[in-house]
């Protein structure tokens, strides 16, 4: 399952976030930098950082833990 983090340079919450993944040992993912893209911005601005499955169009939003996100994945499954 192709995973996106959306995040911003300089965002604590975003640090956060790549903790919960490490932690978790989630798969792998690519990391996009929202900043200095206007549509990107538009949509993910005030919510970064967002985990996003590519294939199946789901998010999950912050706050989330190791618990949230084990369950985000496994319904991907």
């Amino acid at each position: 399952m192709p995973l996106v983090l959306y995040q911003r340079d300089d965002c604590h919450l975003c640090d956060l976030a790549l903790e919960v993944l490490a932690g978790a040992r989630a798969p792998e993912f690519e990391s996009v930098f929202i900043d200095g893209d206007a549509g990107l911005e538009a949509r993910y601005g005030t919510r970064v950082p967002v985990l996003r499955e590519t294939d199946g169009d789901r998010e999950l939003d912050w706050p989330f833990d190791a618990g949230r996100l084990r369950e985000f994945l496994a319904a991907a499954g």
